[in-house]
């Protein structure tokens, strides 16, 4: 099939790459040549595992073109819309000023019996009101909502072998054209027996908000519990591993810390909420309030760990801060819980030094101010508190000893409770975590 990509952000540079991957033919538009150009050159403009190989393979194959003309869609059967849907600037509300502009942008090059198919996290109801946008342009064009369920540093592999697949689709022949497009279009991933779901679209609409605040509520409720553990003497580590053992909570998504940051979460709840207080059924989804609260309140206990470590007086004080991205295996700084801590102890005076694998160039245009270092041994190096904030494989993997050899105080604050704290403590650190004694 010949599919169009609208949109060449982190969705759909990932998505483009996968279709073509699974034998289509795809063109991908988007009105930033920057990223055209590196996509045309077969280099993804952001950080994610696989991703170069995956678009290196598909370049040998001339299955993927991309382009800063919207005519390039032409002749494309399918057209999935993946553009950003970030908050408001005024409000939690989602903005779907791209959404928008990407349906009016493909308006003009429909032809009857083309699908145009919504991957973007948008409110409820907004598929419904584009169905008409679409219709109106030509009445032969149908709209489907096939959300997208990409967790960051696992993108590729999602896209490929989802663990679920849903079409939000209009009733009737409609719907069954659009289901059957999109048969074709995940053919592979469907005859591997990934599930498909077939609904309406407000339902397809809220799957994936629906999914992210359950994940954002069981996160919280873990933090919720350190928050406990802390003034009761509790470790929340030993607490989650023992009711992750009951079937009905499981162990996944309670790991205590600093809470989560990054382009969907955060903004997905607050849009929900703010969604659900329009339709009159705020009170149904209040809770995401508290969700969204104990998550930030997470940063500032930090900041207060760390100003106790350091004798209750930040200025002055050399402090390493490990990690800016929001998550390992990517370099997203968006609303990142570690970028923040670290500019709040700046704020206070601190001399903070700032080390990420992937995230360094992102990081240094959100927050300029702070100091970088590539070099991990000498953004270690002096440091009064090493503040371990994102999980990354290669700070999990430092050895106390050689750490220790080039810091000025053994001292370690673990934002992820990702250390061994029986091998730093063995090794002369002041251990320090959230949750935990």
């Amino acid at each position: 099939m010949k599919i169009s990509v609208i949109g060449l952000g982190y969705l759909g540079a990932v998505h483009a790459a996968s279709m073509a991957k699974l034998g289509h033919d795809v063109v991908g538009v988007d009105v930033d040549p920057a990223r055209v150009d590196a996509l045309a050159a077969g280099k993804a403009p952001f950080f994610e595992p696989g991703l170069d190989d995956l678009l290196t393979e598909v370049a040998a194959t001339g299955r993927l073109t991309v382009s800063t003309d919207p005519a390039a869609v032409d002749g494309a059967q399918v057209h999935f819309v993946c553009v950003g849907t970030p908050q408001r600037a005024d409000s939690n509300a989602a903005d779907l000023t791209y959404v928008d502009a990407a349906i009016e942008g493909l308006a003009p090059h429909l032809h009857p019996g083309e699908v145009v198919v919504g991957k973007s996290t948008v409110p409820v109801g907004t598929a419904a009101r584009l169905a008409g946008v679409v219709g109106d342009a030509e009445p032969g064009a149908v709209l489907a909502w096939n959300p997208e369920f990409l967790r960051e540093g696992f993108a590729v592999q999602d896209t490929l072998s989802p663990d679920r697949i849903v079409y939000g689709v209009p009733d009737g022949e409609p719907g069954e054209q659009a289901a059957a497009v999109l048969d074709a279009v995940y053919a592979v991933p469907l005859a591997e027996g990934v599930p498909r779901i077939v609904t309406d679209y407000p339902t397809a609409e809220l799957v994936k908000v629906a999914a992210n605040s359950f994940l954002a509520t069981k996160i919280s409720f873990i933090n919720a519990m350190a928050e406990l553990c802390e003034v009761a003497g509790g470790d929340v580590t030993r607490l989650a591993d023992a009711i992750g053992h009951d079937a009905r909570i499981g162990r996944r998504f309670l790991n205590a810390g600093l809470g989560f940051g990054g382009g969907c979460l955060p903004k997905d709840i607050r849009a929900f909420k703010a969604r659900a207080d329009e339709l009159g059924a705020g009170e149904a989804v209040s809770f995401l309030g508290e969700v969204d609260a104990i998550n930030t309140r997470r940063r500032t206990r930090m900041v207060e760990l760390a100003t106790e470590v350091l004798g209750g007086w930040v200025e002055g004080a050399e402090v390493t801060v490990l990690g800016a991205a929001f998550k390992p295996d990517s370099d997203d700084v968006r609303d990142s819980p570690a970028l923040d801590v670290a500019a709040r102890l700046a704020e206070l005076g601190a001399v903070v030094t700032v080390h990420d694998p992937q995230a360094i160039d992102n990081a240094r245009a959100k927050q300029p101010s702070l100091h970088y270092e590539r070099d991990l041994e000498a953004a270690l190096a002096g440091a009064d508190a090493v503040l371990v904030l994102t999980e990354w494989k290669q700070y999990k993997d430092l050895d106390p000893e050689r750490v220790g050899a080039l810091v000025a105080q053994r001292t370690v604050l673990d934002g992820r409770n990702a250390l061994s704290r029986t091998d730093w403590t063995d090794a002369g650190w002041e251990y320090r975590a959230l949750g935990r004694r």
